[in-house]
């Protein structure tokens, strides 16, 4: 089985890029899908998130609200995104590596791909087999931004400058990549390059 990561700047197209490899056969996890599933109610990670960040983060259910705790992770004068990703991210990290084991126990030739925007932040590359690194231009990435959550450019540019200061450039994350795909083009520029990295997998797993 191919471990494979798939990571890149916040609204770079990962997701995008993720579902076309796995409408070629490949199998896909989302980082961020774990990490909600993590923070429900009555688990550890929930458990300690609350006690670290305060109850003025739940929703009226109890529930976290992730917009809230965003903005106390993020925001602020002193960011605690350190301290949140400290909490989240070796149980997310456990959870996509027994994943990966469970998904080689039934098919010793897939490819198991997680999606992350902080594979290489948070010192996890070196489980992957390969890692594919997704970019965009950066005013493509405040205007997917601003459309994805519904806000005006201006509101997402600082948002966007917010998250990126968290992340390792863009730059950093090409020279520790195996495979790039450039996302600035169309739909199908970014399909094309996504089924040469796919063909280039298969046949190095056939040599």
């Amino acid at each position: 089985m191919l471990r494979l990561g798939l990571t890149g700047g916040i609204a770079s197209g990962k997701s995008v890029v993720g579902e076309m490899f796995v409408n070629l056969g490949a199998h896909l996890i989302h980082a961020d899908a774990i990490a909600h599933s993590l923070m429900q109610p009555g688990l550890p990670v929930y458990d300690e998130v609350v006690r670290r960040f305060g109850r003025e983060i739940l929703n009226a259910d109890g529930s976290i609200n992730r917009i809230r705790l965003a903005e106390t992770a993020f925001g602020g004068l002193s960011p605690r995104v350190k301290e949140l990703n400290e909490i989240v991210h070796p149980a997310v990290i456990d959870y996509e590596n027994k994943w990966m084991e469970e998904i080689g126990r039934r098919d010793p030739t897939a490819i198991a791909i997680v999606e992350a925007a902080l594979i290489l932040e948070s010192g996890a590359g070196d489980r992957f087999d390969h890692l594919v690194v997704v970019t965009c231009r950066p005013e493509q990435r405040i205007a997917r931004f601003a459309h994805r959550m519904a806000i005006s450019e201006d509101v997402a540019r600082a948002e966007v400058a917010r998250r990126m200061a968290a992340q390792i450039p863009d730059e950093g994350k090409i020279k520790a990549a195996d495979f790039v795909i450039d996302n600035s083009g169309s739909l199908d520029a970014t399909g094309q390059q996504v089924q040469q990295v796919f063909a280039e997998l298969r046949r190095g797993r056939a040599q």
